[in-house]
């Protein structure tokens, strides 16, 4: 069965992004006095009935105001990503402000959506006490069923929840009848700006979902997008382009640059994008910095790769990539022209691999063998003057895999040996292209199990 769609839309400054995250339960969406926040379309697969056995999917959609005047002059790209949410949405939260009370803002709104043959629930948001929610009441001259509701002081939100699922008629489905709806695999896509990943999306969907344009930092918000390929769901995440720190000067700014790092994290696989007709900067290296404390599996993205055909070979920028993140080795490097698609679904089955890598589990007893072939091959050095032992591994984790290693002295293995061990590991696992976490923990008392010094003494 499809997802249906609800969509929130409404002025600016009515509180619609606030509104978004409350019901989400998170802070994806931007949340600032300054009108025009939101641009694109933000999207979040939401379950109403998340505390029980059942599931009642909606996607919901937060836009940009109607009738914002852009300081970047995008004015005409927001109007139509908000067009394609209204004709694409099975619901419309209408948002006015009950503090606010009725502006000639909204009766623009409201004529617009009453041209629309789709279900329209008036959502009277900012109603912080019980006189602003009587206020409300005046908005119930439009016609429409209206809720008065606070995100900011958490009033309605059963109620607003429940009107949803009777509007839109949903079934209460077993959990096990919808998980097959939800995404697979968690794409990040981070960058500098302009280095085309919102243009890279658009390819993906074969339709406008972002708002591409020459003006730095287009995008604001990290947005879900779904996507299928190949019968597979996807979710990918487009953040904004990413500042250093020391480039971040504004609230706007700092919620952008959160929202990119806070997007690695979330992520299954991060594609970094790089622009293949300009060196690698310092925020390519912070990226880089968020990807190796989050150990996620990463693919290095040379889009724009149509610029330098016959000018240079692949292997001297793969090189170029090879030489700045030598630590990063095991990542996979990716050639595409995010413009015309090309290489695009090869990068996307190669995510698909890396995803799989990081979810595998190995048998202890496989995983035993391999290390005792390490230490057989190199063992550890004495560390003052005594022997270093391992007796037993076991994975314990994945995404990313991880693996301790019961030892007689865990804080004598150098950081030097720990990659050997960790490159051995890879050659011999199914991680070949993931990061491998090693925690060594000191053998207790207790426990006689030893499936590793004993062979060697053998």
């Amino acid at each position: 069965m499809s997802i249906p769609k609800v969509a929130i839309v409404g002025r600016p400054n009515v509180g619609k992004s606030s509104l978004f995250n409350w019901l989400i339960g998170e802070r994806i969406s931007v949340v600032d006095p300054t009108a025009g926040v939101t641009r694109d379309r933000v999207s979040f697969l939401l379950d109403l009935n998340d505390e029980s056995e059942t599931s009642q999917l909606i996607e919901l959609i937060d836009t940009g105001g109607i009738g914002i005047v852009d300081e970047d002059n995008l004015s005409e790209h927001i109007e139509g990503q908000i067009q394609l949410a209204l004709h694409s949405a099975d619901l419309i939260l209408f948002t006015v402000s009950a503090q606010d009370g009725i502006v000639p803002l909204d009766e623009h709104v409201a004529e617009k959506l009453r041209k629309l043959d789709t279900s329209i629930i008036l959502v009277a948001n900012k109603a912080d006490n019980d006189k602003e929610e009587r206020n409300a009441q005046e908005f119930q001259r439009f016609g429409w069923e209206m809720l008065a509701v606070s995100a900011m002081q958490k009033r309605g939100r059963v109620r607003l929840s429940e009107t949803i699922r009777e509007t839109l008629e949903l079934a209460a489905l077993p959990c096990e009848a919808q998980k097959n709806a939800k995404p697979v695999m968690k794409l990040a896509i981070v960058g500098r700006r302009n280095a085309g990943k919102s243009t890279f999306i658009n390819t993906l969907l074969q339709e406008d979902r972002m708002i591409v344009s020459d003006v730095p930092g287009t995008t604001r918000d990290a947005i879900d997008v779904h996507f299928e390929l190949d019968g597979k769901q996807f979710l990918a995440i487009d953040t904004p382009g990413f500042l250093r720190r020391k480039g971040v000067k504004t609230d706007l700014q700092f919620y952008s640059t959160n929202r990119a790092e806070k997007s690695i994290y979330r992520a299954d696989v991060v594609l970094l994008f790089f622009e293949a007709n300009s060196q690698i900067q310092a925020v390519e290296n912070q990226l880089i910095g968020f990807i190796r404390k989050a150990m996620k599996p990463c693919i290095f993205v040379v889009n724009k790769w149509d610029t330098l055909v016959g000018q240079m070979p692949t292997e001297r920028w793969g090189e170029y990539i090879r030489e700045s993140y030598p630590d990063l080795s095991y990542a996979p490097i990716a050639f595409i022209t995010g413009k015309t698609g090309k290489n695009i679904k090869t990068m996307l089955n190669h995510a698909q691999m890396l995803f799989n890598q990081s979810r595998q589990r190995i048998s202890t007893s496989q995983l035993n063998r391999l290390v005792t072939e390490a230490l057989e091959n190199n063992p550890p050095p004495l560390h003052h003057f005594r022997k270093v032992k391992i007796y037993y591994a076991s994975q314990v984790d994945i995404s990313p895999p991880t693996i301790v290693l019961f030892c007689n002295m865990p804080d004598a293995f150098s950081a030097p040996y720990q990659r050997y061990l960790v490159n051995y590991l890879r050659d011999g696992l199914p991680f070949a292209e993931v990061p491998i976490r090693l925690l060594f923990r000191k053998l207790e008392s207790a426990d006689v199990k030893d499936e590793i010094e004993t062979k060697r003494k053998s």
